[in-house]
């Protein structure tokens, strides 16, 4: 900040002093008023109600329009814990900034968003160690993913994994082969049969041998018709439906496996048969069918999702074909909140619902539990469910396991 004019590439908690000296009153006024009501989260739109509520309206425009109204427009939402008030700025695409203000003498700091999580967890838990901690840091050490930071990379993420993972073949193939041998669909394999191929060089041969086979094949010759001289290489169902499909999907791998490169790597990958079941979760409102349009919490978030269900099992099933496991099928399961004192019209009160035109996806609902593990009988706001969330995410893992992975 230089010469009174702030730049949105500075830290906001190195901007307060200078911002300070030309707003200090309204400033103060402002904080204090977010503190005044007590502990709460206020999002971007009450931030801004409150910052314009002032008796010096002119004073204050001026001050909203300089670096208090860029702080409060970036902000996406606010931990009020008095005196302290922790802010959720956004100030440019894909960059985010944590800050604690104390609004008595508006001192500022950065935090993390560890810290800042912490915050939002203190709203409804009073005692520490009843805070949720979830370690992703040992997932990310497993998987070893990409971190991206540059706003230039939001809507490439595609991309960049497949480039990201090309540079790690680039050593080694083993990861590769290490994933095509664990992909199986209840107990059976698909693509690569580890007990034949076990090794990057015996994959590279097999693929070699399959494709000057299928050059000898008509591109439309089903899959089944060659399927014997597949499983004596090593190649179980999954390449393909037909030989040229087959022989397209050898190709990507073929090149990946001898110079791995982003084009053929996301190729390869789109016809890798690795999904075959979705759990969507929509957990606020009234979820059904039928009569729960114009319910509390219950608008266009119901038929998006009815919509997206249709045309994902009419994708899984057009891959599913597509890679010549006509035998397999989906399963898309919603699973929503199950509301006993709800209208019978609505559904809401039954826990297994088809959904209307289609042929393997169902809504489940599981009810919210109390504290005694008693199922809540009515419904809440979705501004409530909260203190009910860990305890639905606990029982439904074991519908999940049920409905999904256990053989009807």
């Amino acid at each position: 900040m230089a010469g009174g004019r702030f730049s949105r590439s500075d830290s906001i908690a190195d901007m307060m002093p200078e911002a300070l000296r030309q707003s200090r009153y309204h400033m103060k006024r402002c904080f204090q008023r977010y503190v005044a009501r007590g502990s709460r989260l206020m999002k971007r739109p009450q931030l801004l109600e409150e910052l314009h509520t002032d008796d010096k309206q002119q004073q204050l425009d001026v001050a909203a329009q300089g670096f208090l109204g860029y702080v409060i427009s970036s902000t996406h939402e606010a931990v009020v814990l008095p005196p302290h008030v922790n802010l959720a700025v956004r100030t440019n695409p894909g960059i985010w900034e944590y800050i604690k203000i104390h609004s008595a003498d508006l001192t500022a700091e950065q935090i993390t968003p560890s810290q800042y999580l912490k915050c939002k967890e203190i709203l409804h838990h009073d005692h520490e160690e009843e805070l949720l901690e979830v370690d992703f840091g040992a997932l990310d050490d497993l998987i070893s993913t990409p971190r991206l930071t540059l706003p230039s990379s939001i809507g490439n993420g595609m991309h960049l994994v497949s480039r990201f993972m090309s540079s790690k073949l680039a050593a080694t193939a083993g990861p590769l082969l290490h994933y095509l041998l664990k992909l199986t669909h209840r107990g059976h394999n698909l693509m690569v049969n580890g007990t034949i191929i076990d090794t990057v060089s015996k994959l590279q041969t097999a693929l070699l041998l399959a494709e000057a086979f299928l050059a000898g094949l008509h591109g439309t010759t089903p899959y089944q018709r060659f399927e014997h001289r597949f499983q004596e290489w090593g190649l179980d169902r999954g390449w393909g439906a037909t030989a040229e499909a087959c022989r397209e999907t050898i190709t990507y791998l073929s090149e990946v496996l001898q110079a791995p490169d982003p084009t053929n790597m996301a190729r390869f990958f789109s016809r890798v048969p690795s999904v075959f079941n979705i759990v969507i979760f929509s957990i606020h409102g009234y979820f059904g069918q039928d009569k729960v349009l114009g319910m509390p919490d219950t608008g266009g978030q119901v038929v998006y999702i009815l919509d997206q269900v249709r045309a994902l099992e009419d994708q899984l099933l057009q891959r599913i074909k597509q890679q010549g496991l006509l035998d397999l099928t989906p399963r898309i399961l919603v699973l929503t909140r199950l509301i006993p004192e709800a209208s019978k019209a609505t559904k809401c009160n039954v826990e297994l619902e088809p959904i209307h035109n289609t042929r393997h996806s169902t809504i489940l609902r599981v009810p919210f539990r109390t504290e005694d593990g008693k199922d809540l009988p009515h419904w809440v706001s979705r501004f409530d469910i909260y203190p009910y969330l860990e305890r639905y995410a606990e029982v439904c893992i074991i519908y999940i396991y049920i409905y999904i992975f256990i053989p009807c």
